[in-house]
């Protein structure tokens, strides 16, 4: 069976091929269900941390250490927004978030270049946070674990450079082949209420 749509011929089994982005859905509200896990763990770490300044248990590297871990929480959350929200609306459909007021300004221009991107980039940062978890704890952490450490971060702000770069001349082709096509769409004569076209 074969169907005729926007000039060109779309066949059934392409339809249904399509349609199966929506098992997708699942594994981002499962993805939601990780960070509502995050979140507990989150006021977990809070508690503790209050817990051990009110019973002056905690010196002062001890709460840094708490704090970015903390930190490191509130930065994997963040990654998992981007992850939700950015994948969703680039893999599975459309939310429709256009002129709400909390709409994240990354999400009007999303695509998977920008996706990766930005995922990079948050990747980079949580691994920034792991990095000065080593450095503060620097007495009880070994010189290879430091070492590695380093050598992964150094890893991740290298491909994230790479994607970086690798996506600039594909963002500007696609914004040169989206003017080629409009370009092409002839202009549509003015119509007004009786009907009457203005040339």
């Amino acid at each position: 069976m074969v169907s005729r749509q926007g000039g060109g011929p779309v066949t059934s089994l392409g339809y249904a091929l399509f349609a199966t982005r929506w098992l997708q859905a699942p594994l981002y509200f499962g993805l939601v269900a990780a960070q509502a896990i995050y979140v507990y763990e989150f006021f977990g770490e809070l508690h503790s941390l209050i817990g051990g300044v009110a019973g002056g248990d905690s010196d002062e590297n001890t709460v840094m250490l708490a704090v970015l871990k903390l930190v490191d929480v509130v930065m994997i959350a963040n990654l998992l927004i981007m992850v939700i929200v950015g994948g969703y609306e680039t893999f599975v459909s459309r939310i429709g978030l256009q002129g709400h007021r909390d709409q994240p300004e990354w999400l009007s221009h999303v695509n998977s270049n920008v996706l990766k991107v930005k995922l990079a980039m948050a990747i980079v940062g949580i691994s920034s946070i792991h990095l000065l978890q080593m450095f503060v704890n620097i007495h009880h952490t070994s010189r290879q674990e430091l070492l590695w450490g380093t050598v992964i971060h150094m890893a991740f702000i290298v491909s994230a450079c790479i994607l970086a770069y690798m996506a600039g001349p594909m963002e500007a082709k696609a914004a040169a082949l989206g003017h080629e096509g409009a370009a092409r769409i002839p202009p549509q004569p003015a119509v007004d209420g009786a009907g009457d076209q203005h040339g």
